[in-house]
């Protein structure tokens, strides 16, 4: 057919048939210059403070809202709308943390105090081998109170004051 041309995506540099009669598109990708090192929209920071978790499970008729077994496990990275938490998952089964939308009850002891925290997962690896592994999973805040808001605020605040945050790729 006329017009039908190998074409290059100027984004990815994928190679895909196009119509282009007049050969007017290039077959070089776009040259970018790359972002800074931290593309989050908030700083992150490494911490090991301890946390108390649950899974938080809803029934979808009456929208009630109950929490399986704590587990016990550690606040690895912190930000203003989210954390990373590592934990032994023997009391939650795989299929439920992995579905997306997966919301968890967070309890993380800072040293000024507790915050609790509804949570749900964005990210999860499963670490270790399989008779004992366990879970790092990348969360977002989803559901907190003003008065705990302000206390990870504040936290973060002096997190930020003492050291530079955490520039992850």
């Amino acid at each position: 057919m006329a017009g039908l041309h190998e074409l290059l995506c100027n984004n990815c540099g994928l190679e895909f048939k196009g119509f282009d009669p007049l050969r007017k598109l290039k077959r070089t990708p776009v040259k970018r210059s790359k972002s800074g090192t931290n593309q989050r929209r908030l700083p992150r920071y490494k911490v090991h403070l301890p946390a108390t978790i649950s899974l938080v499970e809803r029934n979808p008729l009456t929208w009630d809202v109950a929490y399986t077994h704590r587990s016990r496990g550690h606040c690895e990275t912190i930000s203003q709308v989210g954390m990373a938490l590592s934990f032994v998952g023997s009391r939650f089964a795989e299929e439920k943390l992995t579905t997306p939308g997966c919301s968890l009850f967070v309890t993380v002891t800072l040293p000024e105090g507790a915050i609790s925290a509804v949570v749900s997962i964005v990210y999860w690896n499963r670490l270790g081998s399989k008779g004992r592994s366990g879970w790092l999973v990348g969360t977002t805040i989803s559901q907190t109170s003003d008065a705990d808001a302000a206390r990870l605020g504040a936290y973060i605040k002096r997190r930020s004051e003492k050291e530079p945050y955490l520039a992850l790729d």
